[in-house]
């Protein structure tokens, strides 16, 4: 296991009866002038930064500023490390938290621009190595789990201060998009999932409940989508909230380089369901369309 050390870098994105009747009349006009001044408030109690836009979420950062720290192998168990993402604002609350694992053979390294691109966003990010580089799906899932746990119980104070524990979320490319289904299966208390180009020898996941979409690529030739994320999508029951994106002509290696159509689709689905923020539901529902997107199936999140 390769050793990592603690530390913290900041970063920043781009953002009589007719006297108390004039009264009441003064005060509702200076009320309403106030509010027509005032930014848009958060309808719902996770609703975390601005409106969003198009250009929001196309951009290489969110709206907030983040900071990261390293978590070394050697201070933690059921997981190898891995490096935490976090937004440094603490004016607005708690976030949300997200655990992502690296495919087959592949170090966080690999997925290492997802980490502050969706912690600019509002979330707590930690991207995991793992015990090795040959473990299988069921082992990531795991690891997913105990990297949530280590999030939650044992980060730092700084780290753990940000985090709402009743809003947590898995990720992974490949076998740990695979692991990813694992873990939502395992654990149905998680608020989304996104696999991306999952690879796994289980077809199906009737068990999963947790919002989950699924992000595979055209032309990848090692896991096809007809035998992978189109048949994890199908198997998932339409009673689950669930998305099957499909990105044209995209080979297996896709989520390993900035990939603007994924990032913006994981945020929104992460904005909607771990967040609740119904603002986000337009971008995923009617579907996105763009010459990036092959298909498009979903079960239209509902408010």
């Amino acid at each position: 296991m390769s050793r990592e050390y603690d530390d913290v870098q900041l970063s920043t994105p781009r953002f009589g009866a007719r006297t108390l009747t004039k009264l009441a009349l003064t005060v509702s006009l200076v009320g309403g002038a106030l509010m027509a001044a005032s930014p848009a408030q958060a309808q719902g109690p996770y609703e975390r930064g601005p409106d969003p836009t198009d250009a929001i979420l196309e951009a290489s950062r969110g709206p907030f500023s983040t900071a990261q720290t390293s978590v070394s192998s050697l201070s933690v168990s059921g997981f190898g490390g891995g490096t935490i993402y976090y937004p440094t604002d603490t004016s607005q609350g708690t976030f949300g938290a997200i655990a992502i694992s690296p495919g087959y053979t592949a170090r966080w390294s690999s997925l290492a621009w997802l980490g502050p691109r969706i912690a600019s966003h509002g979330f707590v990010v930690i991207g995991i190595e793992t015990n090795t580089i040959y473990d299988q799906p069921a082992s990531r899932g795991r690891q997913l789990l105990a990297a949530l746990d280590y999030l939650v119980e044992d980060s730092s104070a700084t780290v753990r201060s940000r985090i709402d524990p009743s809003r947590l979320a898995v990720a992974g490319h490949s076998m740990g998009g695979g692991g990813t289904l694992e873990a939502a299966n395992d654990r149905p208390s998680l608020q989304a999932a996104v696999p991306l180009a999952p690879w796994n020898l289980t077809k199906s996941w009737t068990g999963v409940r947790v919002p989950t979409m699924i992000i595979g690529g055209e032309a990848d030739t090692v896991a096809p989508v007809a035998t992978h994320s189109e048949l994890f999508y199908s198997s998932i029951p339409s009673s689950s909230e669930k998305a099957y994106l499909e990105l044209n002509n995209a080979s297996h290696f896709f989520p390993q380089t900035t990939n603007t159509t994924m990032a913006k689709s994981m945020v929104a689905w992460l904005k909607r369901f771990v967040d609740d923020d119904t603002r986000y539901e337009r971008f995923l529902c009617p579907p996105p369309s763009g010459l990036s997107i092959e298909e498009y199936r979903h079960t239209c999140p509902s408010s």
